[in-house]
């Protein structure tokens, strides 16, 4: 895929993976970024992080089909095409079902699934007009495994696993390729009050996330041998799996205790 010209639009691109990827895409020439994001402060600190960009700025929150309608229609009348849409925004409330307020699993199903099936399907016909396009999706090592504590969050990032897979054979007819991103536990924002060692930088999950887009990768999943392993085997043992899970059942407690990002 070429990216040169190209006109992106991401959501969550002011900090973490999508500040990221967009540092990563404007290394690779692309000028035009539309970011949407809940703070404007935080839209208005990419024009200075990276000045040679075109930024269009958008105020608003996926989980309001409110906003994502007046964003679509803001890229309509501003440029009135679109190359890529880039799904990044998400938030995570970690713990018990029984202990996860109610609020926060709609919020995380909002933002994490309805947000991101809103926004595509308002932005798909300016995508199935370009000569070449894409859709990129950032899922979630726990959207392919699911995982005590994160249940809510699992069932999330699943649902934009199978929502990118079905897109992708809906929209065969079209040259727009639709990926997923599959990130482990990653050093941003979201995962400050998890307590969580050794994570990977977002750099390197732009990096594959930008690299997998050139090479036309359906799936880009992070993480190495190790979480391809953990796949395979949640794949043909399950119940396996589950056995080991229970020997790390503490470890999880105290790894997702107070973490919430909303």
């Amino acid at each position: 895929m070429k990216l040169s010209d190209k006109k992106v639009f991401i959501t969550g691109g002011s900090a973490g993976i999508g500040k990221a990827i967009i540092e990563n895409l404007i290394e690779k020439s692309i000028t035009d970024i539309a970011v949407m994001g809940r703070t404007a402060a935080k839209l208005d600190d990419l024009e200075e992080a990276f000045p040679s960009a075109d930024f269009l700025k958008i105020q608003g929150d996926v989980s309001q089909l409110k906003d994502v309608k007046s964003a679509s229609q803001t890229i309509r009348t501003r440029w009135g095409t679109l190359d890529m849409l880039i799904n990044n925004a998400g938030v995570v409330s970690a713990g018990l079902l029984d202990d996860i307020s109610d609020e926060d699993i709609q919020k995380m199903i909002d933002v994490n699934v309805t947000g991101l099936i809103w926004l595509t399907k308002q932005l798909l016909p300016l995508l199935k007009q370009s000569e070449e396009a894409a859709i990129m999706n950032i899922s979630s090592g726990l959207g392919y495994i699911g995982m005590p504590y994160y249940s809510v969050y699992c069932a999330s990032k699943a649902a934009v696993k199978h929502f990118s897979e079905a897109m992708r054979r809906e929209l065969s007819v079209y040259p727009i390729h639709v990926m997923t991103i599959y990130p482990t536990s990653t050093d941003t924002d979201m995962m400050k009050s998890a307590n969580v060692d050794d994570m990977d930088n977002p750099q390197k999950v732009a990096k594959a996330a930008v690299d997998g887009l050139l090479n036309k990768e359906v799936e880009v999943i992070l993480g190495g041998e190790k979480q391809q392993k953990v796949i395979q085997a949640n794949f043909e043992n399950p119940l396996k799996v589950d056995e080991k899970v229970k020997g790390q059942f503490d470890a999880m407690k105290q790894r997702a205790k107070n973490h919430r990002s909303m």
